[in-house]
């Protein structure tokens, strides 16, 4: 025979039982209200993508400055005004260039700077736009070399480099002019004024033989970077250069090339004569207009009269109406 639960066992039974059912339904809760926090803060993050493309390097590099035009490069020479007496422009090149500079030597490094000399580049060959302007020194017969030239700054820096390696590499060396006869040449450095961005001097003397006599050649050399083009400025003669004229010239030289490439090109110009890429659409014909002293009855006279002119035949037809009636 089965026994039938007490009141009291149901009654106990049925509390544990909702107790249960509350606290899997808060633990459910708990659960959904802890998952839901961690969704928003996912969602409210910011999304970053690992893989996100950079900067490309174009928009990050600074644009490149237009190259030097050959415009440019003579507004930037110096005149003879700027340098003042004695100085006038040249008549040619010195005797003493091809009897004096263009000589060869055994040691490669001295021999290219000869060669640099002889040919006006001190930072090897221009790359681009090159202008030259030359100037005399009738008192003392010197003679002075300015010339402006576009560069790319690493070659021009490179130069420069390479020039200040020569008071030591080549103090002094012997060369051989191009009569045979053996120069003693001696290579230092020349202190130079604060123009442009970076700069070198030299001063290079050469004792040889001109038209048969005994002659010293000395020359002032510089080279100056100016942004991304240069300066290459020579200056001397028989007699020792005044050095004050090379610092003159770079200072103002180098100001001038700045604020020419600093100014902003002409607009283009448009030409008087020959064809158009664009078609430029005829003009109407204008109407002549009625001068104001002119009747309308002189105006229908010319008109009767013009045609009559080109129907002669017609105006005889009017007449003969004007007969008949």
């Amino acid at each position: 025979m089965t026994r039938r639960p007490s009141p009291r066992a149901v009654r106990l039974l049925a509390s544990a039982l909702g107790m249960g059912t509350l606290l899997t339904m808060a633990a459910c809760m708990h659960d959904e209200d802890r998952t839901g926090v961690g969704t928003e803060r996912r969602q409210a993050g910011p999304a970053t993508s690992p893989t996100a493309p950079a900067a490309p390097a174009a928009q990050r590099a600074s644009a490149a400055p237009p190259a030097l035009t050959d415009v440019q490069a003579r507004r930037a020479l110096l005149t003879d005004a700027d340098l003042g007496a004695p100085w006038a422009p040249t008549e040619g090149a010195a005797l003493w260039r091809d009897a004096l500079l263009k000589a060869t030597a055994d040691n490669a490094e001295c021999g290219r700077l000869l060669d640099a000399v002889y040919t006006e580049e001190l930072l090897g060959e221009p790359a681009g736009a090159r202008a030259v302007a030359g100037f005399d020194d009738y008192d003392e017969g010197g003679q002075l070399r300015y010339q402006v030239t576009a560069a790319h700054r690493a070659d021009v820096d490179k130069g420069l480099a390479w020039l200040r390696t020569m008071p030591q590499k080549c103090a002094r060396f012997t060369a051989v002019g191009p009569h045979g006869d053996r120069q003693e040449v001696r290579v230092t450095e020349v202190g130079l004024p604060q123009a442009g961005d970076a700069r070198q001097g030299l001063r290079l003397a050469t004792r040889g033989e001109l038209d048969g006599a005994p002659a010293t050649l000395t020359l002032d050399l510089a080279a100056v970077r100016v942004g991304d083009d240069a300066i290459v400025l020579t200056n001397g003669g028989l007699t020792e250069p005044r050095t004050e004229y090379t610092v003159h010239a770079l200072q103002v030289g180098a100001e001038r090339l700045k604020q020419t490439r600093q100014e902003s090109p002409a607009p283009p110009q448009t030409p008087v004569q020959g064809r158009s890429a664009t078609p430029t659409p005829t003009p109407a014909p204008v109407q002549p207009q009625e001068q104001e002293g002119e009747s309308e009855g002189e105006g229908q006279d010319w008109e009767q009269a013009q045609d009559q002119d080109q129907n002669p035949d017609q105006g005889s037809e009017q007449e003969e109406d004007q007969d008949l009636y």
